[in-house]
């Protein structure tokens, strides 16, 4: 293991020694077996301090989409022998081609250990018997996640996607009290209970616990408060990563709801300004794009890889739950974002101002049928149960999105469950002119 019991923990003076030595041994390790980087580097060794990272060339998943196109299956980003990897994943493809994870034994323990800082920060213990909803097949989020949920000591119970009756029949008879999925799977919950279990209510489940992932959402204070007043659980951002680089490094506390960097001992994170890739400070209120670069990996090591995820710094002081890692919130990803006139909009700004209007149910899609410029944001967004389609409504929501985001909408209203509701990740951008 090259993970620190306790790291998450730990101020970045007790750290230092060992994250010196980290990246000593993993700049070799980079530098001597890795063909992608001696390629993108030049012949330019890596710089010895963290600090002169920046000197390097930023590497981003096109270049590692073209990598395993060119030397399938993993790329020539595969830094170690065949041999040594021991574990294959896929990535889901949301954002294009899917891409072939390999790891080592080791890499899978520090994702594993990881993982579980965070689903233990996010309220996860011995004492839950928590069901993971997400998909086993193949994907990150499946096994990975199943094995960072089991690192709290909490009973695990891996049930999937789909059988969603059986899923419900389950948490009844098993006694489950939290529940691992995405934020918009309680809705596929919900109409199943509404539609084949009439008389029971979500909140006769009886889950505490919502620990949530892989899209955004929950963010926003009105999408919380439904869940909670729903459910009658707690809902945690409590597994937020990038499927090429950890699974899960970084989630929230009971005493504050922005996420907690939790992997300083094997992950260094960078910010930069996305256009121009300029470095900026970590530092409250600064906002850019997440960079991070592998401290610890063996088959595919990542060096300043761009997530594509813009961050907002909330905080770097320890936090009253004990956490010294820097406190954030992903603000959307940068191939989500649209620009309206000038204005730079992503969906979680959308939604927030959505889920406050309570004729609507709080989904919706932004489906753009001609590349920028755009001068509207065109908006569909889903009636609430028993809602009608209203000129007045309509209007209500336009302006609502016009005086919070300053930008002009063209919406339309869809009729309740017009959406199809999925188990996996929802996609809320659509460019249908690709």
């Amino acid at each position: 293991m090259s993970t620190i019991k306790g790291a998450e923990r730990l101020s970045m003076a007790d750290l230092a020694p060992h994250i010196v030595q980290a990246w000593e041994t993993q700049r070799t390790h980079v530098a001597a077996h890795s063909p992608f980087y001696q390629t993108l580097w030049d012949g330019r060794e890596p710089p010895r301090d963290l600090r002169d990272l920046p000197e390097l060339p930023l590497s981003d998943k096109t270049q590692l989409r073209l990598s395993q196109a060119a030397h399938p299956p993993f790329g020539d980003y595969l830094a170690a022998p065949r041999s040594l990897a021991n574990r294959l994943h896929r990535t889901s493809g949301t954002t294009g081609q899917a891409m072939n994870l390999a790891l080592s034994a080791r890499d899978a323990q520090v994702t594993q250990a990881v993982g579980g800082r965070c689903h233990a920060s996010a309220g996860l213990g011995p004492d839950h018997t928590v069901v993971h909803c997400l998909n086993y097949q193949m994907w990150m989020g499946g096994l990975t996640d199943h094995m960072t949920l089991e690192a709290t000591g909490a009973l695990v119970v891996p049930f999937g996607v789909g059988a969603t009756d059986l899923l419900i029949r389950t948490i009844r008879e098993v006694g489950i009290t939290a529940i691992s999925c995405t934020p918009s799977y309680p809705a596929v919950l919900e109409r199943v209970l509404a539609e084949r279990f009439p008389g029971l209510k979500p909140r006769d489940l009886g889950l505490k616990l919502g620990l949530f992932g892989g899209e955004p959402g929950l963010d926003d204070p009105a999408f919380r408060a439904r869940l909670r007043e729903t459910w009658g659980m707690e809902p945690r951002n409590a597994n937020y990563g990038v499927s090429d680089v950890f699974s899960n490094f970084a989630a929230e506390c009971a005493q504050d709801t922005r996420l907690h960097f939790m992997a300083a001992d094997v992950l260094h994170p960078e910010l930069i300004e996305p256009e121009s890739g300029t470095p900026l400070p970590l530092e409250p209120g600064a906002r850019g794009e997440l960079v991070l670069t592998h401290l610890a990996r063996d088959c595919q090591p990542l060096v300043r890889f761009r997530t594509g995820d813009i961050i907002e710094i909330g905080a770097t002081e320890p936090c009253a739950c004990g956490g010294t890692g820097f406190r954030f919130s992903v603000v959307g990803r940068s191939d989500d974002m649209v620009v309206v006139r000038g204005l730079n909009m992503f969906p979680s700004m959308v939604a927030a101002v959505l889920n406050e209007i309570a004729e609507l149910s709080g989904d919706y899609r932004i489906t753009l049928d001609a590349p920028p410029p755009h001068d509207t944001l065109p908006v569909q967004a889903e009636l609430a149960e028993g809602v009608p389609v209203s000129e007045a409504l309509r209007y209500k929501v336009e302006q609502a999105i016009k005086t919070r985001l300053g930008a002009s909408a063209t919406v339309t209203l869809c009729p309740a469950h017009g959406f199809p509701r999925t188990e996996g990740k929802t996609k809320r951008v659509i460019r249908s002119y690709r």
